[in-house]
């Protein structure tokens, strides 16, 4: 057996330390939340704000409603943005920037100046629609892009998209079988993590909604935090764990993925 040589030993005890002084970092702030989020009378640990969560039909509603929406923005998000990502790449490449640029714009505009500008635009929505907390879909659809696009566009530039498609094409299929057979299927991850970016925002984002009066979980929370803060925090980490959970799942699939690649 070779030694290891010191400057080897100093990196590794480096990066131990950084691991664990992030990991204090990241999940002491969790174990805080747990404890408050138990306290009881005197001194005593109860689950009476865990079990409060279901009991609170307002808070149950909006939790539904979240859940929802994060679903609806991730679906439409995927439907506008992967075809015309891909048609970009394979027909217009003079246009990437310009998308690039127009996917990235909602980052640099502040939520409240969004909100001042669609606001008439809601008025007009309302009365076609209805005022269902559901048409914020339509605004978080376009809060996500910036991030979505990231993931998306990392996924595509990994493979060979021309290629793929021009080979596909040759063998008599549409396009719309070489997006939903032949794109899909190859940036399967970067979409997950696009939908991962876009779920995490939506139940996080509370400016819009709260100022277009649409009762969303993270408004729900707020008002339950002037009453109940035991409650409140018993929310906000149920969230975090949610979001914790579904990282996991995505490292999960990204890494079964790259065996199923390796082994064939």
């Amino acid at each position: 057996m070779t030694a290891k040589s010191p400057r080897k030993v100093a990196g590794t005890v480096l990066r131990v330390l950084v691991l664990v002084v992030l990991g204090f970092y990241f999940v002491l702030p969790l174990v805080a939340m747990g404890e408050f989020s138990t306290r009881g009378v005197n001194d005593t640990r109860s689950l009476d704000s865990w079990t409060g969560i279901f009991e609170d039909p307002d808070l149950v509603d909006s939790i539904i409603t979240s859940v929802e929406l994060a679903v609806l923005s991730s679906v439409l998000m995927l439907v506008l943005l992967v075809p015309t990502m891909a048609w970009i790449r394979l027909r217009l490449p003079k246009l990437r920037r310009v998308v690039e640029f127009l996917c990235l714009l909602p980052l640099t505009i502040p939520a409240i100046v969004l909100v001042v500008g669609m606001a008439p635009l809601y008025a007009w929505v309302n009365y076609f629609l209805g005022d269902s907390p559901l048409t914020l879909t339509f605004v978080y659809a376009v809060l996500v892009l910036p991030f979505a696009y990231r993931a998306i566009d990392a996924g595509l530039a990994s493979i060979d998209l021309k290629t793929l498609a021009e080979a596909a094409r040759s063998l008599g299929a549409s396009w719309g079988t070489v997006l939903w057979r032949i794109v899909v299927p190859n940036i399967r991850t970067a979409l997950i993590g696009a939908s991962l970016l876009s779920v995490a925002l939506v139940l996080g984002e509370f400016t819009i909604a709260s100022l277009l009066n649409f009762e969303t979980l993270q408004v729900q929370v707020n008002l339950i935090g002037k009453r109940n803060a035991g409650l409140s925090i018993a929310v906000s980490l149920a969230c975090l764990v949610f979001a914790f959970v579904l990282l996991f799942l995505l490292s999960y699939v990204g890494q079964r993925r790259r065996v199923t690649v390796v082994e064939d």
